[in-house]
This record gives C-alpha cells, structure tokens and sequence, in this order.
C-alpha cells in the first residue's frame, strides 16, 4: 500500500460527525455519572477502612460500628458484615442500575484525541519477571497491596508488643505469645486479602462488566491475590505449629474442634486443600500437569466450608461478600451448562485446526474479543477449555464460530471424532473414534463489556499461530461495520502474523473479507505481515488445493443458553439482587426462629448455618430468577425459531458451496493482501519504528494474541519506544489477549 493511502481519512472525518453516532441525553449522563461518583465513594471507604483496620484508628472505627448495630437481630456478625462485605454488594447493585442505563450497545464514538497520550492500562512497566507483563495500573496495585501488607504486619507488631505491657506476660511465655499472637495476625491479613480473592474468577461478574476487565485478564489477579493469601494463611498456620510444638501440645491442639472459639482441625483441613491447590496451581505444575491442577482445584469447596467452620460466622462474615458474588456466578455457569447445544458445522482444515459453528439465539450478545468455555462429552464429562471466538457477531444473529488447533490429547480426539463423522474418508493414519457424535455444552460467552477494538483509529493485530483467531473476528466486526455504517474507528489495520509452517496460511481464508466488504481497499487500510518461521522458502505445495474436512453433525434445534452472566442486564441484576435479599431474609428467620430460640452459641456451627443461608439462597431465590429468565428466553428464542432455521441453512449452505475446497492463499489474495516472509521472524523493533514515523503523531492499539514469549517481546518494544520517542511519534498502546490459566 502507498504512503497517500495511508494518510486518507477512511471512515471518520474530525470535522464531521456522523449521523449514526448516537449520543447520550443530559439526563441520561448525569445519572450514569452520579452512579460512577458514588460506586467510587463507596469503593474508596470500603478499601480505605481494610487498609486501616489493623491499625488503632481502624479498629476503633470498625468497634464503634459494631456498637451502634450489633443489637440487631444479626448481631456482631451481622456488623462485621455491614462492614466489610455489604460494600462490595452494594457496589454490585449500582453496577445493575448503570449496565442498563448505559443499554445493551455500550459502544460510543469517541472523538480522536489531538493530544494522544499515554494511558496507565496500556503502558507496559514490568515485562520480564514472575509477574508477566505488568501495566501501569497493575503496578500501582500490587504496590499498594504490598504497602498494605507492610502496614498490616507492622500495626500488629505493635498491638502484639502493647500487649505484651498490658496483660503482665511471664517472661518464659513472652516468646510463645508473640508466636501464637503473630499467627493469629497473619491469619487476619489473610482473611483481609481473601476478600478480594473470588472478586476476579466470578466469570460473569456485574463487577467485572463494570470496570470492563474481562475473565481472562482477571484471572491474573486471582493468581497473584492467591499466591498473596496462601502464603499469608500458611505463615498463620507455621506460626501456630512451632507456638505449639514449643509447648508440647501440638497433637492436642490441631486436633482441638472447640463449640466456642476457633475450631483448630477444620482451620487444619481448610489449610490442606488450599496447600493443595497452591502448589498445583505453580506454573511448572500448571502447564505441564493441566489436569491436575484443575481436579485439584474443586478443592476450594472444602476450602471455604471449612474456613466457615473455623472462624464461625463472626470472622467468616469478613468475605462473605466476594465468596457470594462467585457462588451467583458459579451456579449461573452450572445452569448455563446443562444444555447441550448444536454444532451447525464441524470442519476440519488442512494444517490441524478444527473450525466449530454453535447455534446460538438472537439475544445472546457478545463482542469480536470474547470468547466461550467449551465441553464435549463424549472427550470428557469434566474438561472445559476457553476459545477465542473467531466470528464477528455480524457475521450472523443465530452462531458464532471458533478455531481449536490440536495441541494436546483432548483437542486430538476432538478432530479424530469430527473425522470419523465426515463423508470423506478420513486419513488412514489417524484413528477412528466409536462415537459419531459431537454433544457440546457451552458456557459464556465472556469478554469485555465494549469492543475495545473499535475505540483506536489505528490498530496493530500482532498474532502467534491459531493467535489469529480473534483477530479474524475483529477484521470481519470492522468490514461490516464499515459497509453498514455502523460505529468504527478503525482506519489503518497493520496485522503481523507469525507461523510456524506454512500449513497455517489457509486459516485467513476462513474470512472471505470481499464478500463481507466489496472494495474494501478503498475504505479501509489493510496491510498482512505473515512470517514463517520454520520454512526457509515457499513449499513444493504451494499452489496445491487442499481438501478441508466436513462433517455434518446432527441437529435438535438447541442453541446456547441465555443465561449468561453477561447476557440481559436486567435479569442478570434480578438474580444478583433477589438472591442476596433471600440471603437476608433466610438469615433473619433462622435468628429469630432457631438461633436466638434455642440459644445456639457454637462458633463452628453458627459458620455452618451462614454458608448453608448463603448456598440455600443462591439455589432457592437465584433459581426461582433463574426459571422464570429460562421461560422468558424460551419465549423470546420461539419467536426466533424460523430465523435460526433459516440462519442455519445459510451456514450450511456456505459449506456446501465450498465444495470442501480451500487453498492456502490464492495467488491474487498473496499479492494484493499478504506479505509473506519465510525463515525470518518479526523485527518488532524495526516494525514499531517504521509504523511510528509512517502514521505520525497518533494512538495506535497493539492487540497481541500468543504465546508469553510474543507478549514479552513485543510489550518491551512498546515500552521502549514509548520511553524513548520523539514527540511527533506515535504512542502505542498495549493490549494483551492471550487467555493462560
């Protein structure tokens, strides 16, 4: 592509605003703003009073409360928990009101900046280290959880040591007291910390739409707060255990279960199981050992139950909040998941990869970057893997498309059981499977809030292998956007793509960009950088047809289910609202009518009574949400049904009429779209510089979607560039979407 093209307005003009760009009344603008200001007031006092709790102020603070409530039918526990888990409720319930306020179609024209700037989300600091890729915003949060656990250790030092003065403690039992007195502040710490640890693996979570962090990349921080908070409860536990072995009482002690007081075992129990799924949780066990660390993780149920039977209600109250939330979304997840749901087109490609259509209904929205967990029952009854959506939701209302490469043994049977259904004869050295059928269920889809890929007029998709996938989404979303004159700021599209063979190349043909957007050259600048790795030239092979295999899979009319976390808004606040509200309504009676009765004073089984309330509310009151949503989706999917068979008809169609025939590129798509360089990788370095200069002063999104090493490479070459650029250069931003449990 020339320079002239490059620098042509494309889609949208400064100067002139479209007439599709819709904008927001005055109205409705304040409300979303007075919503943000007190979600921000809310989450400030609530953060701020656990930074201090372990300090005097703090504690004071947190005991007058506790006086001026706890005469309530709930009583201290009920206190603890207006303070400490109440807020981030609360927070979710404006979280409702905003999400529909703002509407389904959350995406809003953004003018571009004349002053592009740096931006604390998209600014990589740290690259190198255990930590991955580190933004700016993420460093300045694992600084403050480190200065809060400097604080914390410190403050109770101090009260430990005050202590000491207070009571008259025996010098011979001075050394004990500290120990046992430092592992019970520890324990505390954790406990602190443990309230945000369920924040970010609620998948669907109305807080996570809120600030739109989508699951794959919270699930960085649930590790990080995990790696803090088990090693937080094991210093409570290895302090406790050398109070007692100095003692000579450390049998005794770890298998006391006291009715009054912390019960020792089940606090031993509890510590197990999060040992466990600590250390299969660390990265040399994770990646090599995946299904062990997933087996091993559904250990957290015998985690939190008995944590609730360790610390009784009182303390247990302190995370109830976030260990909540995740049980609405786990269970949502559960319901979501009992459906299977049609595969409208299985094929499989010439270099490996699998390319599954799902049936889907009309209302269930997602974006070009989200993406699905799915299970296929006849491979394994407990697996669920993450994929990429690779369709753009308007490639059509009633599916969307993913890729899956075989890269282990479950995705292999995957393409051997497609094999065996396909009326071509399959390859003889691969194995056929007995079963002849695909039972998938889905859960999701999940992803950010708003396409984020849309909000930069210049975009940079930087992919490793089947990497490419939701970039393949993104490209569709813009072409259609563009030829519909729908909202897109996107006008210079630079992709880098890097393989390994050139066996990958036909996975771009998956997206036929001409029939989407005819002419699209004119409106939209497009430039592919593909490097092959392992092949030092074009392969004898090259203009070879190969054959794509087909399978037709049998259908029963079902598509995913709606009931999605990040599905209707209001429904979605339903479930979330009257569930909590039968939490408090359970919780009462059993005070009124039992508790308070029968005088039940046990610490262990007044935890019991709160979990039960907690697990009893999200089955009873979230179910009851949860059956009228499925008679409403089943309403609104009935209405659809002629659209869906008419939209599954186009799928299989648009198969039939490829004669099962794709080549790696055709000639003319090599030449007019795609550079390809064999042998050499990409030279981000000469890249960025070249793409700095080239489109000048601007904001340039650089999406990346690949293995560690390709997010490391290229988030150091932004930092560097960013550091050290001239101030008539570009400004790159970086945006991570690789999903890496």
């Amino acid at each position: 592509m020339d320079a002239n093209s490059l620098n042509k307005p494309l889609l949208l003009s400064d100067e002139v605003e479209p007439d599709y760009v819709k904008k927001s009344s005055f109205l409705v603008s304040s409300v979303k703003w007075t919503l943000k200001i007190i979600i921000w007031v809310i989450f400030i006092a609530w953060v701020g009073l656990i930074f201090l709790y372990p300090g005097e102020i703090g504690n004071q603070l947190v005991k007058k409360i506790i006086n001026a409530t706890k005469g309530s039918v709930f009583g201290i526990a009920g206190s603890l928990f207006l303070v400490f888990s109440a807020p981030i409720l609360l927070i979710a319930f404006l979280a409702v009101a905003h999400l529909i306020i703002s509407g389904e179609d959350v995406f809003e024209k953004r003018k571009t900046s004349k002053n592009p700037s740096f931006r604390l989300w998209t600014f990589p600091v740290l690259v190198d280290g255990p930590f991955g890729v580190v933004s700016a915003a993420e460093l300045i949060g694992i600084i403050l959880f480190v200065v809060f656990i400097i604080w914390a250790v410190y403050a109770y030092t101090l009260r430990n040591l005050s202590f000491i003065t207070l009571f008259d403690i025996p010098s011979t039992e001075k050394g004990i007291f500290i120990l046992e007195m430092t592992g019970l502040r520890f324990g505390m710490i954790g406990l602190l910390c443990l309230a945000f640890l369920f924040l970010p693996v609620a998948r669907g979570s109305l807080l996570l739409r809120l600030i739109d962090i989508p699951f794959e990349h919270a699930t960085k921080y649930h590790v990080w707060l995990g790696h803090l908070t088990m090693m937080l409860f094991t210093l409570h536990g290895l302090f406790y255990v050398i109070a007692w072995a100095i003692k000579g009482t450390l049998i005794k002690e770890l298998l006391e279960w006291k009715n009054i007081g912390v019960a020792n075992l089940p606090g031993v129990i509890s510590l197990l199981a999060g040992l466990f799924m600590w250390v299969t949780s660390l990265h040399p066990v994770r990646k090599d050992y995946f299904e062990l660390f997933f087996y091993t993780h559904q250990l957290y149920v015998v985690f939190v139950v008995f944590l609730a039977l360790h610390v009784g209600e009182f303390l247990f109250s302190i995370v109830a909040g976030g260990i909540f939330i995740f049980m609405l979304d786990r269970f949502l997840r559960f319901c979501q998941s009992r459906r299977t749901v049609d595969v409208l087109s299985a094929k499989c490609l010439p270099c490996g990869t699998v390319e599954l259509v799902l049936s889907k209904p009309q209302n269930l929205r997602y974006n070009a970057l989200s993406f699905i967990f799915l299970q296929v029952r006849e491979l394994s009854w407990l697996q669920w893997h993450p994929f990429s959506v690779s369709s753009s939701p308007l490639d059509g209302k009633y599916h969307l498309s993913i890729l899956i490469k075989v890269l282990g043994e479950w995705t292999a049977r995957l393409r051997e059981s497609i094999l065996s259904m396909s009326e071509t004869e399959p390859q003889k050295d691969l194995p056929l499977l007995t079963k002849t059928m695909i039972t998938a269920s889905v859960e999701g889809p999940y992803g950010h809030e708003s396409p984020y890929h849309l909000m930069y007029e210049n975009l940079i998709l930087v992919a490793g292998g089947i990497g490419i996938s939701p970039f393949l989404a993104i490209l569709s979303d813009i072409l259609h956007r563009v030829r519909d004159g729908k909202p897109c700021l996107p006008r210079r599209i630079l992709v880098v793509w890097a393989v390994k063979k050139s066996d990958e190349l036909p996975l771009l043909s998956t997206i036929d960009m001409e029939s989407i957007c005819p002419f699209f050259s004119d409106k939209v600048n497009l430039e592919i950088n593909i490097y092959v790795t392992r092949e030092s030239m074009p392969s004898l092979e090259e203009g070879k047809v190969h054959v794509a295999l087909n399978s037709s899979c049998p259908v029963s009319g079902c598509s995913m289910s709606a009931l999605v976390g990040t599905g209707n808004n209001v429904w979605s606040g339903l479930y979330l609202i009257i569930s909590t509200v039968g939490f408090v309504i359970l919780m009462v009676l059993f005070r009124i009518f039992y508790i308070n009765p029968y005088q039940v004073s046990t610490w262990w089984y007044q935890g019991l009574l709160f979990i039960a309330c907690m697990v009893a509310s999200v089955i009873i009151f979230g179910g009851l949400v949860i059956g009228l949503w499925h008679l409403w989706d089943k309403k609104v999917s009935a209405r659809d049904d002629e659209h869906e068979k008419n939209d599954r008809i186009k799928v299989e169609s648009a198969q039939s009429n490829e004669t099962a025939v794709h080549k790696d590129l055709t000639q003319k798509n090599l030449e007019s779209s795609a550079i390809i360089q064999y042998g050499s990788r990409p030279d981000f370095k000469e890249i960025f510089g070249f793409i700095s200069r080239k489109w000048g002063h601007v904001d340039v999104g650089v999406f990346i979607c690949g293995p560690p090493t390709l997010q490391s490479s290229v988030a150091k070459e932004i930092r560097s560039h960013n550091v050290r650029r001239q101030s008539h250069h570009a400004i790159f931003h970086f945006n991570s979407h690789s999903f890496d449990l």
